[in-house]
């Protein structure tokens, strides 16, 4: 955690400390008061409006980010406005979304503007910073953001749908990832936050026919979003019947199966496995060399494409909305934390409010 703000630095509206939710160590975490972060180079303070709970919160808390070090304010899904800011181009007052990947900006990664794939991941000194993971995030009421991980929230943006920047992003990401064209067949596997969004991505693009596969209560919500809604114990019959798959349910099934769904000459997109541990097996090689399938990764949002979304989202193609399926003030993160990891009435993203404290 960075230390607090110098009463000389320290405008008078902005706290010498806030709340914030702390992993404390390996499987524990508190709603503390910690003090006010303060804005390093290339950085502003931005005061939290909403910020959201995803499955990465859960194997950063569990120590399978081995970047991370406890004690650790986590969240990277979150939006909010500029309380602090010596660089004009994020003024005080600018309503901001955040995208999580900062890379050291002179690798060759980062070159090509891949700086999710920053050669230089977890070296500060350098310039990288991964929000949420590597420096502390936004479940708190305030958080130092890199001014290279914002952007400007559309005029008629709200702050919960800023809190989706990153998320949609990712989606987009995949999809491009597998040049998906007008008119196409797609099936998206997931129901969960990213694959709803790319799921509708995938319309808002042009897609001939979007198909979502998945399992569980959250289902029933989410039918208006694609064309059609299948159970993933169903899903043999869409054998080879995609051009575009893309998986964002981080399994080993699901990963066999979006092969298994993409016609001959099609391609598919894996996005859900981020973490260490997930091995694929059980695929005959030949149904992608003798299929001339693209399979491809897509980790995150590189090259600014969270700016694009937003635009998306801004012009009415996306509800991001309903699938926020419950609210919380940031002091009953606890509660919030059980009600996304135990998905308890279908939970798809929780969302906390660090101001609804004041």
């Amino acid at each position: 955690m960075t230390s607090a703000l110098g009463e000389a630095a320290r405008p008078a509206e902005i706290p010498a400390t806030m709340l914030a939710v702390v992993f404390t160590a390996q499987d524990a975490f508190a709603v503390q008061e910690v003090p006010t972060p303060r804005p390093g180079p290339r950085e502003v303070l931005v005061r939290v409006r909403a910020s959201m709970v995803c499955a990465s919160d859960a194997k950063i808390l569990a120590g399978r980010f081995p970047a991370t070090r406890f004690p650790h304010v986590p969240g990277h899904e979150f939006a909010g406005e500029v309380a602090a800011s010596s660089d004009e181009r994020f003024a005080a007052g600018a309503r901001v979304g955040v995208e999580v990947h900062v890379g050291c900006g002179t690798c060759d990664r980062c070159r090509e503007g891949m700086y999710t794939l920053c050669l230089n991941y977890g070296k500060r000194e350098t310039g990288h910073a991964h929000v949420g993971f590597t420096i502390g995030g936004g479940l708190a009421e305030y958080a130092a953001v890199p001014i290279a991980a914002l952007h400007e929230l559309p005029e008629h943006v709200t702050f919960e749908q800023g809190a989706w920047t990153d998320n949609l992003g990712v989606a987009l990401w995949a999809l491009e990832r597998g040049r998906i064209a007008a008119g196409e067949t797609v099936i998206v596997i997931g129901p969960g936050a990213i694959g709803l969004c790319a799921t509708q991505l995938a319309r808002a693009l042009g897609a001939g026919r979007v198909t979502l596969v998945g399992r569980g209560n959250r289902l029933s919500r989410v039918r208006d979003m694609a064309d059609e809604v299948i159970d993933a114990a169903n899903v043999g019959r869409l054998r080879g019947a995609a051009d575009l798959v893309v998986e964002f349910a981080g399994t080993a099934e699901a990963a066999r199966d979006a092969i298994a769904l993409a016609r001959r000459g099609g391609r598919v997109v894996l996005g859900g496995a981020t973490g260490n541990g997930v091995e694929l097996s059980g695929v005959d090689l030949s149904t992608i060399v003798r299929g001339n399938l693209d399979v491809l990764g897509s980790l995150a949002n590189p090259k600014g494409v969270s700016g694009r979304a937003l635009a998306l989202l801004a012009d009415g193609k996306i509800d991001v909305t309903s699938l926020v399926t419950h609210h919380f003030p940031l002091r009953s993160f606890a509660e919030a934390w059980r009600t996304f990891t135990e998905r308890r009435d279908g939970a798809i993203r929780v969302m906390l409010h660090p101001r609804a404290e004041s």
